[in-house]
């Protein structure tokens, strides 16, 4: 079954055309990577596909996204956006917020162990009765990450995921999609770190003026479409099994 599909997807802001009539198919189990210069739509496409801006032409699970209703589409489908905005409640509470679709009026045994196993899972137990306004851009991030995975959805999505974190933080949030993808589930992410990238997702979509410009595995790296979606020359390596772009 398809996990996600678009259909002549279109999207404007103010009458300028921002997706140009996509088409794209994505599996469950897909570990799927958006990548492309600034401007080129891949964050637009991300919300449209995730419910957060109303098109039509996508559907969920081969469903019409406008036929879910909020909580229902919320229990399939989180979303990372590129940044975590800071507040006043806890990371314990904020986590908590991703269990909003199957709490009642207080949260359950397993609410509370889905929040403490997204935590553990990036590694910021130790930060559960912080404030997330005292935490740092790549604390907040992490937090980000692990209130999506408490909603427990089918599809994880996730915008720049890795900004503001360390090298070992960044390897940290990659493997977990990776996994959460070999699991069965569908894992869609924006990134601009081509090489990280590389390392761990199995399928590339390449934007460019709000298009695809190219769409499947290693097969489809090549310089030419590193200078037509970047406008940059660059040389294709190999270190340890895995491709390296190297700009020239």
């Amino acid at each position: 079954m398809k996990a996600i599909r678009a259909r002549n997807l279109r999207y404007s802001y103010n009458g300028a055309e921002v997706l140009r009539g996509l088409d794209l198919e994505i599996g469950e189990g897909d570990f799927v990577v958006i990548l492309g210069p600034n401007g080129a739509g891949k964050s637009t496409l991300l919300k449209c596909l995730s419910g957060i801006l109303k098109c039509s032409g996508v559907e969920v699970f081969e469903k019409p996204i406008g036929e879910y209703q909020r909580d229902e589409l919320a229990k399939l489908i989180s979303y990372v956006p590129q940044r975590t905005e800071p507040g006043f409640m806890t990371v314990f509470d904020t986590v908590l917020l991703g269990r909003r679709p199957y709490m009642g009026l207080r949260p359950s045994k397993r609410d509370v162990e889905a929040v403490r196993s997204a935590l553990k899972k990036l590694g910021i137990e130790h930060l559960a009765l912080k404030i997330t306004n005292r935490l740092s851009g790549g604390e907040l991030q992490k937090v980000g990450v692990a209130r999506a995975l408490a909603q427990e959805p089918k599809i994880l999505m996730m915008d720049e995921p890795t900004n503001n974190l360390d090298i070992k933080s960044q390897l940290e949030v990659m493997r977990i999609a990776r996994e959460f993808s070999s699991e069965g589930n569908t894992s869609i992410l924006v990134m601009h770190d081509v090489n990280l990238a590389l390392r761990f997702a199995e399928r590339f979509v390449f934007m460019k003026n709000g298009e695809i410009v190219a769409d499947g595995g290693t097969e489809v790296l090549t310089p030419g479409l590193f200078k037509r979606v970047y406008g940059v020359e660059v040389e294709i390596a190999e270190v340890r099994g895995v491709p390296v772009v190297v700009p020239l």
